[in-house]
């Protein structure tokens, strides 16, 4: 469990240690501290940011395995953020190119299919308390977040 934590840990501040709090599609990690550098680096061919639904999961998971509501928060910021740089005002998102612009994030025109399916369906996960809502004692998630009962032989 300590490395689950640890784990999600990273994956929230790829969020937060960005400018827009969107997290860019690669980083590469500074392994040795250095003065006036960050902890990772993002490279320009890579600070996209595609909707992905990924650390949006691990949040749910870490919240329904956990209680800790700080996952709850971390998500939070992160809808926030997709409100203000990837929002679309005739409806829907987009992904954008530069997650380390907030003036311009540059908007792609394009809303990949998971962030609805997936994204944003654990974000609702995530929001809720209620623990039958797809009860994980119950229920495993396919890798397109489609809840699938447990069977249990007779």
């Amino acid at each position: 469990m300590k490395l689950a934590e640890a784990l999600i840990e990273t994956c929230y501040q790829m969020y937060a240690q960005v400018e827009t709090g969107l997290s860019p599609e690669i980083v590469h990690f500074n392994l040795h501290a250095q003065k006036g550098h960050k902890d990772v680096e993002i490279k320009p061919a890579d600070r996209h940011n595609l909707l992905r639904p990924e650390t949006v999961e691990s949040l749910f998971y870490m919240y329904r395995f956990t209680g800790d509501k700080k996952y709850q928060d971390w998500g939070w910021e992160i809808l926030q953020n997709f409100n203000k740089y990837t929002r679309v005002p005739t409806g829907g998102y987009t992904s954008i190119n530069n997650v380390q612009n907030p003036s311009n994030p540059e908007p792609r025109d394009k809303m990949e299919s998971f962030f609805l399916g997936e994204t944003l369906k654990y974000m609702f996960l995530l929001f809720s308390d209620d623990i039958d809502l797809i009860n994980l004692d119950k229920y495993i998630f396919n890798t397109e977040a489609h809840p699938l009962p447990i069977w249990v032989p007779a």
